[in-house]
């Protein structure tokens, strides 16, 4: 490693890679490469939380694999693995479950609305789940953590835990700190912005996915949900169209100030138009990509086993201490 700072981020293999998910975090992994030591990882087993049909979880995990190097993780600049194939994970979790308060896991509003959705699974995976996220975090002695506002809550745990740990024993884990987006951080649904973009909505129309065919990703965007004003200016009780212009500047590098000043006298059918085409024209060179990677099942995987060996050697590192200081014997 050079003196350069670490990154970690990890994203589930869910199936659908929205287009909330590629502004708001997949898109900025790219951006990193050149200034940070970035660690990726296609995070399989945060997804077993929820119940998943076993062909469906191995397709989805490969797809995720090639998407993400398709939306331009460098293998030469970045470890980019499958979580499930470096054992630490699981292994440091375990002894974290340990440093963690029952107290502090109930209060995660994250499981809190997962257990409403999942009523009929409300499992231990759910409930310490962030306990593996800090396992994630601190194998690596990350500096940096990319985060939504939605998981900043599960950040602060990790930090927690990590300072819970150093001060019962000795210094053993950085303590990490939030790397936030400063545009684009949290996209919205196109049919109710008050919520997130999510995959999990059950109208269609409310997401893009980044695979999602031209002509599906115009017609999402003309149904965007904007309001009765005409005027394409970023303010408050606009959400639909703040909305819009935030997906707009992420695409186009351009502000606000400008978008406003390109759409001045123009109404909302041209602005969903032009949003929708600046996005389709940065989706086709990636799913052109995507297509050509999963032709090619042998470089995937001889990709992922080399960098999860990579993976192992500097994790195993943070496990060894840490099984040390608690008393285990090598």
């Amino acid at each position: 490693m050079n003196d350069k700072k670490t990154i970690f981020s990890a994203i589930q293999p869910s199936g659908t890679i929205t287009l909330g998910n590629y502004l708001g975090a997949l898109k900025n992994w790219v951006n990193l490469q050149d200034d940070y030591n970035c660690i990726f990882s296609v995070a399989d087993l945060h997804a077993i939380t929820v119940r998943q049909d076993p062909k469906t979880l191995r397709k989805n995990i490969l797809q995720a694999y090639a998407l993400l190097i398709a939306c331009g993780i460098d293998l030469q600049k970045s470890i980019f693995f499958i979580q499930s194939h470096v054992p630490a994970h699981s292994e440091l979790a375990w002894l974290l479950n340990c440093y963690t308060q029952f107290g502090e896991l109930s209060r995660m509003t994250q499981f809190k609305a997962k257990s409403l959705i999942h009523k009929n699974d409300i499992n231990a995976g759910l409930f310490t789940y962030p306990c593996l996220m800090a396992a994630d975090i601190l194998l690596y002695q990350s500096d940096l953590v990319p985060v939504g506002a939605d998981q900043k809550q599960h950040l602060e745990l990790s930090r927690d835990i990590a300072l819970r740990f150093n001060n019962t024993y000795s210094p053993t884990f950085k303590i990490p700190d939030p790397y936030i987006a400063k545009t684009g951080a949290k996209i919205m649904s196109l049919q109710d912005p008050s919520k997130k973009m999510s995959k999990s909505d059950a109208n269609v129309n409310a997401f893009i996915g980044i695979l999602d065919d031209p002509d599906v990703i115009m017609k999402k965007f003309k149904r965007a949900v904007t309001d009765s004003q005409a005027d394409v200016r970023f303010a408050q009780g606009k959400d639909g169209v703040n909305n819009l212009m935030s997906i707009y500047s992420c695409v186009t590098g351009l502000s606000y100030e400008q978008i406003e000043q390109q759409f001045a006298g123009k109404g909302y059918g041209d602005f969903k138009t032009c949003v929708a085409q600046a996005v389709i024209d940065m989706l086709i060179p990636i799913q052109d990509e995507f297509k050509h990677l999963m032709k090619d099942k042998a470089y995937l995987e001889e990709s992922y086993r080399n960098h999860a060996q990579t993976a192992m050697k500097i994790s195993y590192k943070t496990l060894a201490k840490v099984k040390r200081k608690i008393g285990f014997i090598s």
